[in-house]
């Protein structure tokens, strides 16, 4: 492990048991940002911390099996018990220094962050929402899959069973960093039930992944917020509530506009709205900075933008498609029921990749 890394890792558990002694701080915990700042970054820190204490855990037994393996009294059986048990905590201790330098890289800061998912439907009409009422059922098998908590926040769905939008949020270990890449235009390819003629259409949705923003990191003044109330209504144009429960949220200095209108209480519609405009801005704070760091950098997977076609799902076929890394499976049906580990482990693995390239060009 380079010295870099080590720092780092020092300055962790520094600020980890820090955080630690703020979080009974009676100061803190009367002042409710502080308190959920403090909260969310020991959370954040937390893997890293208890990694870092078992590397050096290892480390300590290692060297007392290396004072074993130099003590002229021991028997050769006990060295050669020594020795086994050696190799086995070095290759133990690879493991953990790989996962460390992973967590130390800048671009992981939010991988502990819950998500905000907001899937569209692009060109293609009816056909175009059909698909995002799928992906919708894809991401959230594979949530449920792996434990995690959805959250719906706004759905505007049409009147064949599609969505021309759908909001929601994910709630569980590592969301961010499993889902990062899942941003971008998403391609169908099949034969729509309304053609009669057998013919194939191409239809697109976009999907933006982006992590929950805290309270802190953006700022929103009172002023610059335009808040709209109307009536809920479901497919067909029916009324859901009787009262004007339904919340638009106009931030006038950027011009992002978030509805919501799946709860009941015009309170919590709006509490969901402004989570959902808190992730927004963070976004566009960091695409901006992002912008930035692609001028230097050449690794990238895509740059998330959702105007790039990142994935092809043909049905004919039964095939997926990865156009980043030219990857293609023969599992369509399987993967929209939710088992996208193949596709999220090759994105992983990619990124992994690039990352070792991008550190060798950098020394």
């Amino acid at each position: 492990m380079q010295r870099s890394e080590i720092a780092s890792l020092d300055k962790v558990e520094f600020r980890y048991q820090q955080l630690g002694r703020l979080l009974s701080d009676p100061n803190v915990l009367e002042n409710r940002q502080l308190l959920e700042k403090y909260s969310k970054e020991y959370r954040e820190l937390e893997v890293t911390f208890f990694l870092w204490q078992k590397y050096k855990k290892i480390q300590n037994e290692i060297t007392n099996l290396e004072d074993i393996l130099e003590d002229k009294k021991e028997t050769q059986e006990i060295k050669e018990l020594a020795e086994e048990e050696k190799k086995s905590l070095n290759n133990e201790l690879a493991e953990i220094e790989k996962k460390l330098s992973d967590l130390l890289k800048p671009g992981d800061r939010y991988s502990h962050r819950n998500v905000i998912v907001e899937i569209r439907a692009g060109a293609g009409g009816k056909e175009a929402a059909l698909f995002a009422a799928d992906l919708y059922k894809m991401y959230t098998r594979f949530g449920e899959k792996r434990g995690w908590t959805i959250e719906n926040i706004n759905h505007r769905p049409t009147d064949r069973g599609g969505f021309k939008e759908a909001v929601f949020a994910i709630e569980g270990r590592d969301v961010f960093s499993t889902l990062r890449f899942e941003s971008g235009v998403h391609r169908v390819q099949r034969v729509p039930v309304t053609e009669s003629s057998g013919r194939i259409h191409t239809s697109t949705v976009t999907v933006a992944v982006l992590p929950e923003a805290e309270e802190v990191e953006v700022e929103i003044k009172p002023e610059d917020l335009r808040i709209d109330t109307f009536h809920s209504r479901g497919a067909g144009g029916q009324h859901v509530n009787v009262t004007d429960s339904a919340v638009r949220i106009t931030h006038r200095p950027t011009g992002i506009i978030i509805q919501c209108q799946d709860e009941r209480s015009q309170h919590q519609n709006k509490i969901k709205a402004m989570r959902v405009l808190r992730a927004e801005l963070l976004q566009r704070k960091e695409s901006e900075q992002q912008r930035e760091i692609s001028k230097q950098r050449k690794n990238q997977i895509g740059s998330g933008e959702r105007s790039e076609r990142i994935r092809t799902y043909n049905f004919p076929q039964n095939r997926v498609t990865d156009h980043r890394i030219h990857l293609t499976l023969h599992n369509l049906e399987g993967i929209l029921n939710g088992e996208m580990d193949p596709l999220i482990g090759s994105l992983q693995r990619k990124l992994r990749e690039e990352r070792v390239v991008v550190g060798k060009e950098q020394t």
